[in-house]
């Protein structure tokens, strides 16, 4: 199934959890924030699994100022 993550189309597993497309991506454990279809998603959630066509956007925390 094909999901968008940060408005790239991905061919994915279709029991994909967010938890494992943010693994397979590379993304860090900790320090990003994660919506699915425009709802930030809690990280006690990230065991939801994905649907096709699904729009996820992922976003790095950085330091600075």
């Amino acid at each position: 199934m094909k999901v968008v993550v940060n408005d790239e189309a991905v061919e994915v597993d279709e029991q994909i959890t967010v938890a494992g497309l943010l693994e397979w991506l590379g993304f860090p454990e900790k320090g990003i924030a994660v919506a699915v279809d425009w709802s930030v998603l809690p990280r006690s959630q990230w065991d939801t699994a994905l649907t096709d066509g699904a729009k996820v956007e992922v976003v790095t925390a950085v330091q600075g100022g």
